[in-house]
This record gives C-alpha cells, structure tokens and sequence, in this order.
C-alpha cells in the first residue's frame, strides 16, 4: 500500500469514528483515543496500538482526541519531528509541554455537558480523575464506553497470541517469590490493607518471576495479579501455562485464574469475600473487614475499570509498593546487570569495527579514526548499507552472545537528518542509506536472561564539521558531569538533570527528553519509578543505592544531524571526605563499555578532569572487553581507546 492510500484510509476511519461516536447513547462529542493498554504499559502489543491505528503515528507516547470537527494528537518532545512526518492534515499536533494538556483543552473548546468517550481499560485512575476535575467546571463527563470504538472499525486487529509464560529462575531473580510475597504482605498490614491490585505487567512479572513474550521487546505477560494476606492469584490467559509453570505457581501458594475474571474478584475483594485456596492446601476468606479493610492500588497503573468495582472510600492510593524493591536491585541481579554489559559491549564493539569497514570499502570513507570527505565510490560498492541492514547486522552480533533473548526495543539507527528524529525507527522501505560524510546515532539494546541494555553511540565515518564537534563535546561533558556527580541521600533525578544541560546551555543549546530512565533486570527498558528529567514527575523518588538509570543526554538539529550519548549506571554510596547532616551521599558506578569517537571530540573544549575521564574510560573498555574479540577486532578497539591529549 502506497503512503498516500495508507493516509486515505486513516482519514476514512475517523469518518467512521465519528459515525460511531453519534450513534453511540448517548451521543459522544469526543473520543479518547490513549496509547496504553489495560496495564498503562508504555510499549504495547500489535492488537492494543488503536492511537497509532486511527492515527498513523508510531511513537510509543501520545494521545489522540476525535471531535466531531477535529483530530489531535498529542506527544512529547522525542517525537515532535516524528508526527509532523507522519500525521495527515486533517490531524493537528499537540505538542506537550508548549499546547494546553489535553483535559484543558477538552474544557476550553467543547461545549458545557459534552460527553467525553473512553475505553475505561485503558485510561488510569489518576489520569481519569485528573480529566474529570477539569471537565466539572462546565459540567462535562467522561464516560465510561462498554466497547472500545476503535475495536469495531478495526477490521483486521491482530488475534491474541497465546505465547507460553516461563519461569524466571532464582539464580537470575536473586530473591524467591516466597520472599518477595512476604515483604509485600508486611506492607500490606503495615497499611491496614485487605489486599493489592498488582496492574503493571513488569510488577506481576518481578513479583512472580515469571516472564513472556507477551509485548515485543519487553518479556512480559499480560496478566494481573491480587494479593491478599492469606492468598496469592495470577489472572492470565491459561493457554500460555505449561504444567511446569502451574506446579511452580502451587508450590509457592498462587492460584491461577482466568485473565477475564479479575474485574469480577476485585468486587470479591472489596467486599472480603474472594477466597483462595493454594496456600496450605486450605481456603481462606479476607473477612477482616475491621482490621485490614483497605484495597491498595497504585493510581497511574490501575485502570479505570478495576477502580469502578471498588468502594473508593475503601482504596489506598499509593504508589505501588513493588515498584520501589524492583528499582533497587539485589546483588544478583546487580551481577547480572554487570556482566549482560559486557557482553553487549562486546557486541557493539564488533558492530563498530565491522560498520568502519563495510563504510571504507563500500563508500570510499577516510573510516573511524581518520578526518576526510568521503569519496563515496558507489560503482565500486559491494554491499549497499542502510540504516535497517546495519541494524539487522548488529542484532546478529549481539544474538551470539550467551542468554542472549532479543532486542529491548527498536533500534534507532539513523542517519544526518534521521538523526535529529529523536526516537526514529527506520522501516526497510523507506529508510535512509548510510553516508560517509553525515552523522550517524545507533540507539539500540538487548534483552539477556541477566540483564537489560540500553546504550547510545554517534559516529561520523568521514569528516565532521567543526559545529558537529563542538556539540557532541558539549553533549560528552554533559555525559561525563553526570556520570561524576556526588550528591547526598534525598536527592531526586530533578534536582540532577541540571547537570548534563548545563555545557549545552553555555552555548544556548539543549534537549526535549529526560537525560535518564530507570532500566529493567531483563524486563522493560524504561523502568521506574525514578527518572533523570527536568518533568515536575522527577521530584517524586529520591534516587538510591542500587538504582540503575541513564546518562543520555543530546543535541539535535532539525534537518541536519542529532547526537546522543547513553551509558546505564548503578548507583552507589560515594566515600566522601566529610558526611555534612549524616545523610550519607551517593555516587555512580557505569556499566556500559564501549569507546566514544575521539575524532569526534574537541580536546579544546575539555578540563584536563575530562580528558582524564575519557582516557580512564577508555582503558577500563580495552580491558574488559578484549577477552570477547578477535585480534582484528582487538586491534580496532585498541586504536579506538588510544588515550587522548590536550590541544592548544
């Protein structure tokens, strides 16, 4: 299908939309259509993207609203550049952050008493209420839809896979489920709380150590979990459970139910009546209702729906109380987190030498180390390079690793304009060759059975411009101020993320994303609760030891090029001189190892502290990563850690 149809037949959607919509009782004057799904997950399945369905924008974050007039999508700033490529015009961009949210819109231009359509699955507690606040001043309602209009436009929505759950095992976990349902349980009577109502897919994955297939690049399950004081249930798909992973489930005293009933049990829980019978063999009703009569809920990760079955004078909102020990990893998921590094490290070093190659031989580049234009010999080409088949390439380097399990998202491997696009995703039929005289940015990590990656590189295969190297020596001292921070005990990723802007912002540049997420031991990429951002959200969790998180921060031009550097960090206690207020104070530790391109790097613009960073940098990689490499590859990787020096 051509661009131009595949756009035709977007349009005609919203006209059936909005047939739907007046049909509907009582009639919708808008829809919301949210990325999420029933788990507020940020990357979901092929058959839960109804906003990139209507829309035709494939960010993973955004929001469309369907009026009867109008079509608006909203998104933050890593896809501006990425919607106004992709929306037709009958939509308009809203861009966060700069437009009114879409809740004062709603209030601002549609009529007093509008009814506002949702699919109350896919819309959290805290979003919902948030919108509902703003729609009273003009008596306006959200409405709660039986059916997902967008579902019954979607003609060929993709069916639901049963793929198989497995069990993920101690060795990897570091904690047994047994463990990990105690502490959850002290919380809960800690709380006065009957039970919790586990909705984030990573939460009932960590808490069970379990894990699946269910959403790509993420290895989870769409499943739920409740836990009360005296049971334990898993609402999934019963398809997807192997006799092995049903005795593992009663071995450790969890029922298995069928993933539709959860909204039926949580009205059994509120009401102290849902009764299990895994632990001990025996079955046990929540009847304290004096005692323990509270429902625990975490707001922006259950869904509307399971909310509404709840007596709200009866729930605890507070933030999950899974989601502070899954940030804070154990020593062996620590381990894990350390060693998945280097062999990815490993991986990407083979990709680089490799890259460096194929663009000398194949398009006449001066290559990795050397400054010239490149000849771009293309009659004498063997292989043509995009930025989907040097992707595919790396992939194939890191799929030999050991537990390797998959990508941890889409690569972005982009190229001069492609660049600037903060998270471009390349398609095989339309994505850029690569060029020996632009910047090229690889995004891209791996799932591995002890760990999750996430790393950044830009490299320039010819000669970069005296602008392209003084931004990316902007963005590596911001990298490098990060990395470097001692900050005490109660300090939050907002209080931080100052720190690598600042060398930008001495030159008036900056960047529209968060310098650094949480990330996953082998689970989701973006992990929380803690972030690295200039969001008012950054202020909500103090970092803590044994975090880990992201240094990435990046310059990009519109049109032109964009650079980032990423490394993941762990966060541990710094041995400070002096401990002012006894709070203890904190420092990072990184993970990830792979050289940054010195060509690249205007030493000029560098403290002697930074040189000496990259040059430590440098060698700690030439160490580690040698044992995984071939000589040709170990010599690659020797010139490219060579140690730099000050320039006049």
């Amino acid at each position: 299908m051509s661009a131009d149809s595949a756009a035709a037949g977007r349009d005609a959607l919203l006209d059936e939309l909005r047939a739907l919509m007046a049909a509907h009782s009582p009639p919708l004057h808008a829809l919301v259509v949210p990325s999420e799904d029933a788990h507020q997950s940020e990357y979901v399945s092929e058959r839960d993207k109804r906003r990139q369905f209507v829309s035709g924008f494939t960010g993973s974050a955004g929001l469309a609203l369907i009026s009867m007039k109008e079509a608006l999508l909203w998104t933050d700033g890593r896809y501006f550049l990425q919607a106004e490529q992709q929306l037709t015009n009958r939509w308009k961009l809203m861009r966060m952050g700069e437009d009114p949210p879409v809740e004062v819109w709603i209030a601002d231009n549609l009529s007093d008493e509008a009814v506002i359509g949702i699919n109350p699955w896919c819309i959290s507690v805290d979003t919902a209420q948030r919108y509902e606040h703003a729609f009273s001043k003009k008596h306006q309602t959200l409405f709660q839809l039986s059916s997902d209009l967008v579902d019954e436009i979607w003609k060929d929505r993709p069916p639901v896979n049963a793929l198989p759950v497995f069990v993920q095992p101690v060795e990897y976990a570091g904690c047994s489920v047994t463990e990990k349902l105690k502490e959850l349980r002290e919380k809960l009577q800690h709380e006065k709380a009957r039970g919790i109502i586990i909705a984030a897919l990573d939460e009932v994955a960590w808490l069970y150590n379990i894990r699946g297939n269910d959403v790509h690049y993420s290895p989870v399950v769409h499943s739920y979990s409740i836990v009360t004081l005296h049971s334990a249930f898993f609402y999934v798909d019963k398809r997807k459970v192997s006799v092995e992973v049903q005795n593992y489930m009663t071995e450790n005293g969890i029922d298995i139910k069928d993933y539709n009933m959860v909204q039926s049990d949580a009205s059994l829980l509120a009401s102290g009546q849902l009764k299990g019978s895994a632990v001990n063999g025996s079955s046990h009703g929540e009847n304290d209702m004096n005692e323990n009569s509270k429902v625990w809920i975490d707001s922006n990760s259950c869904c509307l729906a399971l909310y509404s079955k709840l007596d709200q004078y009866q729930v605890l909102m507070l933030q999950s109380p899974i989601a502070l020990p899954k940030a804070v990893k154990n020593p062996v998921e620590l381990d894990g987190l350390r060693k998945a590094h280097i062999r990815d490290g490993a991986a990407v070093v083979q990709y680089l030498a490799w890259l460096d190659k194929q663009m000398q031989e194949n398009y006449g580049a001066s290559g990795y180390f050397t400054e010239a234009k490149g000849s771009q010999k293309k009659e004498h080409m063997k292989i043509k390079l995009t930025e989907v088949s040097v992707s595919d390439k790396l992939e194939g380097f890191r799929a030999s690793k050991e537990h390797f399990k998959g990508l941890s998202f889409p690569t972005i491997s982009s190229v001069g304009p492609n660049a600037a696009v903060i998270h471009y995703k390349p398609e095989a039929s339309s994505c850029a060759e690569l060029d020996a005289d632009k910047i090229y940015l690889c995004d891209s990590g791996a799932q591995y059975l002890d760990g999750t990656t996430d790393i950044t590189r830009t490299v320039h295969f010819g000669k970069p411009s005296e602008h392209e190297k003084s931004c990316y020596t902007a963005v590596l001292k911001g990298h490098i101020a990060l990395d470097t921070a001692v900050f005490p005990n109660g300090t939050t990723g907002h209080a931080i993320d100052i720190l690598a802007r600042i060398p930008l912002w001495r030159s008036g540049l900056d960047y529209r994303h968060g310098t650094g997420h949480g990330i996953g031991s082998y689970l989701n990429v973006h992990e929380g609760p803690h972030l690295i951002s200039f969001r008012p959200s950054a202020r909500n969790v103090p970092l803590q030891a044994s975090m880990t998180v992201t240094d990435e921060p990046g310059y990009y031009e519109d049109g032109s090029f964009g650079i980032r550097l990423e490394n993941v960090l762990i966060v541990k206690e710094a041995n400070t001189k002096f401990n002012f207020g006894d709070k203890g104070y904190l420092a990072f530790e990184h993970i990830t190892w792979t050289p940054y391109q010195t060509k690249l790097i205007d030493t000029t613009l560098l403290t002697p502290a930074e040189i000496e960073w990259v040059n430590a940098y440098h060698s700690d990689c030439r160490k580690i990563l040698q044992p995984y490499l071939n000589e040709q590859e170990k010599e690659w990787l020797r010139k490219a850690t060579e140690p730099i020096a000050a320039r006049c």
